[in-house]
């Protein structure tokens, strides 16, 4: 049980027992189900390994890593195409402001909070995983607002939520004392991570091979090597100028 102000004790369900002193409290209505969300005060617990890594975001891979770990991406979205169109068919033949289009309307929304957590809880998974071992993590800095402008990409690109994987390894990193940085993306996957040069290939090439040094490499984790060595570089000229 709960107790709340003005309510009184209600009965819950706890996934998880709390930790440090509770500060807020939140209660969320959704799709008729309520949420209550407790924010807790703990003490950093760091647990250092010395390893740094960058990660690509990708549409085939959710997260390809400079170590050259790839990351699957489930595109729950396009899975369950199939019985959002039956569901928006049936909302689409119920008489507005009847029971039975409430109840559509209501089956249709579960559907889409089922894939959110579902793509939520994957990205829960490989943020735990980055967090876990590594202390530095650079991603690159992708505006993703201009990018779904591309109908051809921007459905793909909703269903990966690259927003949401930096966000939570940002905030984990943080409970965690680790670091998170962000970097420019351009030519991160032209650009050769041995010898620095400009390699042009289109999006059909996935394998990077470097004309002038021999270096040859997938693509997406040369760009991610990339992306590490940028962040490194970042961090160096920060404390130079301190």
């Amino acid at each position: 049980y709960i107790r709340l102000s003005k309510i009184g004790s209600v009965r819950i369900k706890l996934h998880r027992q709390m930790q440090g002193a509770i500060k807020t409290c939140t209660v969320i209505a959704k799709n008729e189900r309520y949420y209550v969300c407790l924010f807790c005060e703990i003490e950093t617990q760091t647990q250092v390994t010395g390893k740094r890594i960058g990660v690509d975001l990708g549409l085939q891979h959710l997260a390809i890593t400079s170590d050259g770990d790839f990351h699957h991406a489930p595109k729950y979205l396009r899975k369950s195409e199939r019985q959002l169109k039956k569901l928006q068919r049936i909302v689409s033949r119920r008489k507005k402001g009847s029971r039975r289009r409430k109840k559509a309307v209501a089956l249709l929304a579960k559907k889409h909070e089922y894939i959110a957590n579902q793509r939520r809880n994957n990205a829960h998974q490989v943020s735990r995983q980055l967090v876990n071992g590594y202390d530095l993590i650079a991603f690159e800095d992708l505006k993703i607002i201009n990018m779904v402008k591309n109908h051809h990409l921007a459905k793909n690109i909703v269903d990966a939520g690259w927003n949401q994987l930096v966000q939570f390894t940002t905030y984990k990193a943080e409970s965690a004392g680790k670091l998170v940085v962000l970097v420019d993306p351009r030519n991160t996957s032209q650009q050769c991570s041995s010898c620095d040069e400009i390699v042009k290939k289109t999006l059909a090439v996935r394998t990077h091979r470097c004309p002038s040094c021999g270096f040859e490499c997938d693509r997406d984790v040369n760009a991610a090597k990339n992306i590490l060595k940028r962040a490194v570089q970042h961090l160096q000229t920060c404390r130079k100028t301190r």
